[in-house]
């Protein structure tokens, strides 16, 4: 248990001792010490709120064509869809009544909106709901288009690395794109002033021990504000159709981990936890996350922006569940907050 007891008191291991770390996995008693350090630290800078985030899909149409995706570009049975100015701020309206403060704008990497559109929704939402945050999660852009999205009012973005490590990066993406790019996008995002956050799927194909020791020590150079990381779940119109799907134990594992390299952090209990575990996004909370994002895209095309199957969309996990959501945070402990929750670094 001494590099457990070296990662809680200094924070951060070299590569080698992550590697160790991560055999602990399944080993009860270190699982526990983590989670109470995780938990300790989470209410040390956040006290016992979980940030309550509005998601909104608004394009399921990607130039991209990630081997793990269903909505990859070149999946021609995928039902395409993409939402107007208009129907964005329609949710936008219905999260805001609901008590959402932030918005999340999520989308595949869709040509079709060029920086001028992109700057257009976020002006209209931003000048509609001053007091509220504004996330985008449209993928790998220029410096200037980044730089031009910020000064139109974006707050965060939402860009996972996936993997740090060159050979798995291949593993998982077509040659037309680079981890050297993405990296770039990620610390350009920095120097933008964006709240910036990173992650990556757990047990994707081809993942080790090293690897993931690789992402964690990339998730301590970069520092991002935010890390989203959920299990990875095969969809049926990809090449990874029959893989296995990632581990819950070894994601909630990683979050009381990255809690503890990242003190500050904004850490999501995400759908794909929710949607291999029933209590997954409770489990996630208990862990060391402290967000939970709902979703407020229009319920005809939830089903649509299927990333991986089976992914939940309608219900309690839904905007429109808040109410029930709300009241299983509570019975954990803890308070879903009608806040923009902002990274208290």
């Amino acid at each position: 248990m001494d590099v457990i007891n070296k990662l809680i008191r200094d924070g951060q291991l070299a590569r080698e001792e992550y590697i160790e770390l991560l055999e602990y996995a399944k080993d009860k008693a270190a699982v526990e010490r983590l989670k109470e350090e995780a938990v300790r630290l989470k209410e040390q800078y956040y006290g016992r709120q979980v940030y309550l985030r509005g998601l909104i899909e608004f394009t399921n149409y990607c130039r991209n064509n990630c081997y793990y995706c269903g909505i990859r570009g070149e999946n021609t049975k995928v039902q395409r869809y993409r939402l107007t100015k208009e129907e964005i701020l329609s949710c936008c309206e219905e999260g805001y009544g609901l008590g959402f403060r932030t918005f999340v704008l999520q989308g595949g990497e869709d040509p079709y909106y060029t920086d001028e559109r992109m700057e257009e929704i976020v002006r209209a939402v931003k000048a509609a709901y001053p007091d509220c945050a504004l996330t985008l999660s449209i993928g790998e852009k220029s410096y200037e288009s980044y730089r031009r999205l910020r000064l139109a009012g974006a707050d965060r973005y939402l860009l996972r690395h996936e993997t740090a490590n060159e050979e798995h990066y291949r593993r998982l993406h077509p040659q037309s794109m680079s981890l050297v790019a993405r990296k770039r996008c990620l610390y350009d995002l920095k120097s933008l002033g964006y709240q910036v956050g990173a992650g990556f799927m757990v047990g994707s194909p081809g993942q080790t021990l090293e690897t993931l020791a690789e992402d964690l020590e990339f998730l301590k150079e970069l520092n991002p504000e935010m890390v989203g990381i959920g299990p990875f779940i095969p969809h049926h119109d990809t090449v990874f159709a029959d893989e296995p799907a990632g581990s819950v134990e070894l994601t909630l594992f990683l979050l009381s981990v990255i809690r503890i390299l990242l003190p500050k952090v904004l850490l999501p209990a995400t759908t794909a936890l929710g949607t291999l575990d029933e209590n997954g996004r409770e489990k996630g909370l208990l862990a060391g996350a402290n967000v939970v994002m709902p979703n407020l895209s229009p319920k005809g095309r939830r089903k649509q922006y299927e990333l991986y199957d089976n992914k939940i969309c309608t219900g309690e996990e839904a905007a429109e569940g808040i109410a029930v959501l709300s009241r299983r945070i509570e019975e954990i402990g803890w308070t879903a907050v009608s806040a923009r929750g902002d990274y208290c670094g």
